[in-house]
């Protein structure tokens, strides 16, 4: 019931109501702190490769942040392989959606188990998965295997966000525009893809923020292709310069994977190498990130010796 008009609000209310404005705030700084200490240090000017401790503002970074051409060069891959399955997952769960709040038919439960396992599925195993299922199928992994992977675990969620937009559709609406003369086309167009246009949209932008920011399963499936991610991951151990910053201010989460602990070992990595070699599939998926060899990549990328 709410208060009548001119009701005084007991004091406990009030209070409650005022702690949870304060609750609710600390909870947005919690979640956007991150965001705001990356981009205040990309105007930084770091002593040495790593910009980690405030020295002097700058503008060095935002003057040319593309100056690093590997950085560039990963963050359109990145932008890439996002565009692409953000549009093919969005198509599919869209349908997918539609079929499942639609229609009843048998096995719909079993769909809807399917759309919730890789959403629940931890990324390593997923990302090992679908590595075992390109090494034996005799794919070469790469851009497309980064695709595929990404659509695989993107089409849950779109399908996930369109169903609970969906699922207050009142369906009558259909029928009343094919009584007045519309054909089924023209329903789906002009009634339909409207009103769950907004589902669709918020889908497909969520679909786009998980795959550019995706780490994990890239990390086992991108063979000697390089994403955002796992630059920022490889050139934290040797260099972290303000134009990784300043380049997506709002990889906040990309950069809280970069302190995780390296994959492998420096020795094990490299002996690694040596045995699989540069261009195997194992040693294109996993991906060796010892201090030497990533140094050497920046090293290459940068120009130098």
């Amino acid at each position: 019931m709410t208060p009548r008009t001119g009701a005084v609000i007991p004091w406990y209310r009030r209070v409650g109501s005022r702690l949870l404005d304060i609750y609710a705030a600390m909870v947005l700084l919690y979640l956007f702190l991150p965001i705001f200490v990356i981009i205040l240090y990309s105007f930084n000017r770091p002593e040495g490769k790593f910009n980690f401790v405030w020295k002097a503002f700058s503008l060095d970074a935002w003057r040319d942040p593309f100056k690093y051409q590997p950085l560039f060069d990963a963050l359109k891959l990145s932008l890439k392989v996002a565009a692409l399955s953000t549009s093919v997952a969005t198509v599919f769960g869209a349908l997918i959606a539609l079929a499942l709040c639609r229609y009843t038919f048998r096995g719909s439960n079993f769909i809807n188990l399917l759309l919730v396992l890789p959403l629940t599925t931890p990324e390593v195993v997923l990302g090992s998965s679908l590595l075992s299922l390109f090494l034996n199928v005799g794919a070469r992994t790469g851009f497309w295997t980064i695709v595929i992977a990404h659509i695989m675990f993107s089409v849950s969620y779109v399908a996930l966000t369109v169903r609970a937009r969906i699922r207050g559709f009142d369906w009558t609406l259909e029928e009343a525009a094919m009584d007045l003369g519309a054909n089924p086309l023209r329903v789906v167009t002009k009634v339909t893809l409207p009103l769950i246009a907004p589902g669709i949209a918020a889908a497909a932008m969520l679909s786009f923020a998980l795959s550019l920011d995706d780490f994990i399963i890239t990390l086992f499936n991108a063979g000697s292709r390089v994403t955002y991610p796992l630059y920022v991951y490889g050139a934290r151990r040797a260099a972290f310069l303000p134009r990784s910053t300043c380049s997506r201010p709002q990889s906040s989460r990309a950069a809280c994977c970069c302190s995780a602990p390296s994959f492998c070992g420096s020795s094990a990595a490299c002996a690694r190498c040596r045995e699989t070699g540069r261009n195997s599939p194992i040693a294109g998926s996993v991906g060796c990130v010892c201090p030497g060899t990533v140094r050497r990549f920046l090293n290459r990328s940068s120009g130098r010796s």
